[in-house]
């Protein structure tokens, strides 16, 4: 179905799922706490469905993956600066029976890579991940992937910890490509992978930032219950380094209580979302400014962005109306600034205000295309504006979701 039906609403897929079942809407409405008349509503794409725990609980009463009903696309499109083989050249190096077992890798044949060259190779996967740039990043790290395990077998000592600490950014480079295109089960494999070379490696600054890879893993399947409780888990282990933390460490710690308040807002639990946001916040205040210490993006302006999606997941519009147009993310990550561009117009749109919902989507498209084809956000929203037109959409609408391959190409 995933991929058959990128052209359907969240809300025809929900129908489509609960016709296959042999589902009522009564009875479907029933198991998610709602009445029949909200799911007809849902189904005809006259209410959205703009919350991901609402979502979820629909695709538990169904029986089918979050992915599912959000329809992620199954196809990572090729780019002006890639063409030819991305995930799939990903997804071997993933499955390398070779990797499971240092005595199945074979010998080094001499073969050692260099440290500083490697450390350069892993930021600039990272870098283009940040830029939104998925198909670059998922044709990099195969090759980094490989230059990484050869180190960690070609070095020992303080060297080899080093190669353990390259190879798990890697594979958590992959983890989070993988999880922004859909690819959930392979980037559950690359975080298994990396927390295994983080714990090897023995850098809790590592460690820690796999575990928010493993939080963001849980968060596409989701399983937010879950990653709510690994991101109090991981606290927990990670705390006694807090009181002499550096600032990468602090930027992993608060970058983790981010990831957890997603989870927790999108399980509907308000106290908890308070809590994780209020320690990211601390740990924001302590390192002062915004920064991207490893990859992290994490200040007083990544706390905000998360505050405005935390009031979205959990229905509160108007507050997310008041906090997310003014807030100023011209100096994050490429990929920060479109995600809460995303955001802010998931919050106009339902405020019925679509020109200026489409017009950050079409701001956001500039910046960075590949992530706004493959978030739901823009797709679910663009479909929804598409069906509810009474006449021809206007054409910035029309070749946007041409763009985004959400209504067949003219």
């Amino acid at each position: 179905m995933r991929g058959m039906t990128e052209t359907l609403s969240i809300g025809e897929r929900v129908a489509w799922y609960r016709r296959r079942r042999g589902m009522s809407q009564e009875v479907l409405a029933g198991l998610v706490g709602r009445t029949a008349d909200w799911l007809g509503k849902v189904e005809n794409n006259r209410a959205d469905l703009d919350r991901l725990s609402v979502i979820k609980s629909l695709a538990d009463a169904l029986d089918v993956q979050l992915g599912d009903l959000l329809a992620e696309p199954s196809l990572l499109d090729w780019t002006q600066d890639v063409k030819g083989r991305t995930v799939s050249v990903l997804r071997e190096a993933l499955m390398d029976y070779r990797q499971l077992s240092p005595l199945l890798s074979g010998e080094a044949n001499g073969f050692r890579p260099d440290l500083e060259v490697l450390r350069q190779e892993v930021g600039d996967a990272w870098t283009a991940y940040q830029e939104g740039r998925f198909a670059r990043t998922a044709r990099m790290v195969p090759s980094v992937l490989s230059l990484a395990q050869a180190a960690t077998r070609s070095y020992n000592g303080d060297q080899q910890l080093e190669a353990c600490r390259l190879l798990a950014m890697a594979y958590q480079s992959a983890a989070q490509v993988l999880t922004k295109i859909g690819e959930t089960e392979l980037a559950w494999i690359a975080s298994d992978r990396g927390l295994s070379a983080a714990q090897e490696s023995g850098d809790p600054v590592i460690i820690g930032s796999l575990f928010r890879s493993v939080t963001h893993c849980l968060l596409a399947n989701g399983r937010f219950d879950s990653a709510k409780q690994l991101t109090a888990d991981a606290a927990g282990f990670l705390q006694p380094h807090v009181s002499k933390a550096s600032p990468e460490f602090l930027s992993i710690y608060g970058t983790l209580f981010l990831a957890g308040s997603v989870a927790a807002s999108r399980s509907e639990d308000r106290a908890t979302t308070r809590t994780f946001l209020a320690e990211a916040e601390e740990s924001a205040r302590r390192l002062g400014q915004d920064a991207n210490h490893m990859w992290t993006a994490f200040g007083p302006t990544n706390v905000a962005i998360h505050r405005v999606g935390a009031a979205m997941e959990l229905g509160d519009v108007q507050l997310a109306l008041d906090q997310g147009p003014q807030l100023d993310t011209s100096q994050m990550p490429t990929e920060r600034r479109v995600r809460h561009a995303l955001e802010v117009a998931r919050a106009f749109s339902a405020r019925n205000q679509t020109d200026d919902a489409l017009s950050l989507i079409l701001d956001a498209e500039k910046l960075a295309p590949e992530q706004v084809r493959y978030h739901f956000i823009p797709r679910q929203l663009v479909t929804s504006w598409i069906r509810r037109q009474h006449g021809r959409p206007s054409l910035a609408l029309a070749d946007l979701a041409q763009r985004i391959h959400v209504i067949e190409s003219r």
